[in-house]
């Protein structure tokens, strides 16, 4: 039984995953990453933020992008209506990440951003849903089943956020023109850091 539920996740999950790919808009990438690079580059910044699993990606996210030379931050969505807020300011870009996009401590912190003149990238499972519709922008990542016979905890929905960010992240790469010898400047340690000097 073991094997069978392995091979039958297995084959669900890249099902999925492979559906995101093929739903997922270059077009609305290009306009999300130009709409994102313009505000950088006028001196605003990115945050990413997030509700349970949501915020894992949301963190790893805000990682990854300072990591390639888009400056970005974290905000705990749950501490945001609590004062962290405070750190976007009018301008900013707030990339809002969740499955459903219907979580309530969510729409709070959306709702508060956006009375702070923030700008709000939503990422959900549907164009319907109530991030979609009070974003500015918004990308979506749905997937027809987790994988597993429960179909509830977030599998394959966490990978789709992260290819779908992903995507976005190789786009504002391009448009960074990001160089090896920038990249090393703030990855200067471990074996990354050792491959490019090594390179470089």
């Amino acid at each position: 039984m073991s094997k069978q539920s392995l091979e039958n996740f297995w084959e669900n999950f890249l099902i999925s995953v492979c559906n995101i790919i093929d739903d997922l808009s270059t077009q609305n990438l290009e306009k999300i990453a130009d709409f994102i690079f313009n505000f950088i580059s006028k001196g605003h910044r990115l945050h990413f933020t997030g509700v349970g699993k949501s915020s894992y990606v949301a963190r790893y996210m805000s990682a990854l992008y300072s990591s390639i030379g888009i400056p970005s931050y974290f905000l705990d969505c749950t501490e945001a209506v609590h004062g962290s807020s405070g750190q976007v300011v009018e301008g900013d870009i707030v990339i809002a990440v969740s499955n459903s996009g219907e979580t309530e401590e969510l729409k709070y912190t959306v709702k508060t951003l956006r009375d702070n003149k923030a700008y709000v990238i939503g990422i959900s499972k549907s164009e319907k849903s109530w991030l979609a519709k009070n974003s500015d922008y918004h990308l979506v990542s749905k997937v027809h089943s987790e994988g597993d016979y429960l179909n509830k905890p977030p599998r394959a929905s966490v990978v789709g956020q992260i290819l779908v960010l992903q995507s976005l992240s190789i786009l504002l790469q391009d448009r960074r023109n990001l160089s090896l010898e920038e990249y090393v400047k703030w990855h200067p340690a471990g074996k990354i850091g050792e491959s490019i000097k090594t390179k470089t």
